[in-house]
């Protein structure tokens, strides 16, 4: 039961933030922090390339590029990602990854939005980008989502899990607590297939209220074609796509979300997802070994992390070519953090043996 003051909290009238906003540190992603030949921590995509069935599957397409994808083809992508989360054809919108699904946040005319923090910071720039009123709602270390005061006037709600960078997962009931009559959850499941068994997921919920949305992008290495859906109540994702360009989605596009979503695809995930349990269990006391705070418990493909100063320790792996994700940008972070993706044993050797030359 929350407390009186913060139940007051909720109540509140409430106005979106005021104070300046730094656009530019909202546009920072980690790509940004890696230069070609770096070994790189600073970006979640598993490996450099898809793996090579889904490479023929996708180059078997190519000599249809030449004409644009028919309603029926897109219908039938949708059928199957609909099976893969036992929900109906009419429930998914396919993507051209999931910053467009960002982009169309404003779409849903919000009065106030309200972003939970730390997260991924495309939700929030893409609704002040188009004017929304915004208010961040700041979570404290262990950034647990049953101390987010959400204001009640907040008629779309935006919120990760698992929530990069902190790596926390919600519980769904957690998540679900968020509704409230003539209210929209928002829920970027970017990372939930990186996690065994998807267990605090709504993806396969058929709920008028939660949005969810998933990327192909960092399980199967598609950062370049661009991959993602929403799931959702169909008037809800009617709103999403109103006035929306003809053939957002393209051929290849279309190929790789039908392709990742087949059963034999869903398992290569989830062996997938247990070695990055694996590799992140492995990786934590090696981090702490060398005196870094890495923050758990942990459940996404990367880890927030603390040191005394992460700007120098940063600019130092750079010029070792290991490139890591500064934390600063995140709202809620302050200087002293970084994100580090999870990697293998031989990748690890050579980002702790870097650290350990440099010191903290």
């Amino acid at each position: 039961m929350p407390a009186a003051d913060d139940s007051a909290a909720r109540h509140a009238p409430h106005t979106p933030d005021s104070a300046p906003v730094d656009r530019a540190a909202l546009r920072h992603h980690g790509d940004s922090e890696v230069r070609p030949g770096m070994l790189d921590f600073a970006v979640n995509v598993q490996g450099t390339a898809p793996p090579e069935w889904l490479q023929r599957r996708l180059a078997r397409r190519l000599p249809e590029l030449g004409r644009y994808p028919s309603a029926a083809e897109t219908a039938a992508v949708r059928a199957v990602v609909a099976a893969r989360h036992g929900r109906s054809p009419e429930e998914v919108l396919l993507l051209s990854g999931a910053a467009e699904g960002f982009a169309l946040l404003p779409r849903m005319a919000p009065a106030l939005a309200a972003v939970i923090h730390p997260s991924f910071t495309e939700p929030e720039l893409a609704l002040r980008e188009a004017d929304v009123p915004v208010t961040r709602v700041v979570l404290a270390p262990p950034y647990e989502l049953a101390s987010a005061l959400v204001p009640e006037q907040a008629d779309l709600v935006v919120l990760g899990n698992p929530t990069n960078p902190t790596s926390v997962l919600h519980p769904r009931a957690a998540v679900e607590s968020l509704r409230r009559p003539g209210r929209i959850v928002v829920v970027d499941e970017a990372f939930a297939d990186a996690v065994p068994g998807e267990p605090e997921s709504l993806a396969g919920q058929s709920t008028p209220d939660v949005v969810v949305l998933r990327s192909l992008t960092k399980t199967w290495a598609l950062a370049g074609l661009r991959c993602g859906y929403l799931l959702g109540a169909p008037d809800v994702l009617a709103r999403f796509e109103q006035g929306r360009a003809h053939w957002a989605v393209g051929t290849l596009q279309l190929e790789a979300i039908a392709a990742t979503s087949e059963p034999a695809a869903l398992a290569e995930a989830a062996t997938s997802a247990a070695r990055i349990a694996a590799d992140r269990a492995a990786m934590i006391p090696r981090l702490r070994a060398l005196g870094i705070e890495v923050h758990e418990p942990a459940a996404g493909p990367f880890l927030l992390v603390r040191v005394p100063d992460a700007e120098l320790l940063r600019k130092r792996l750079a010029d070792n070519d290991i490139a890591v994700r500064r934390g600063d940008t995140f709202p809620g972070l302050e200087r002293g953090f970084l994100r580090l993706a999870v990697r293998g044993p031989q990748q690890v050797d050579r980002l702790i043996t870097a650290i350990a030359d440099i010191g903290l």
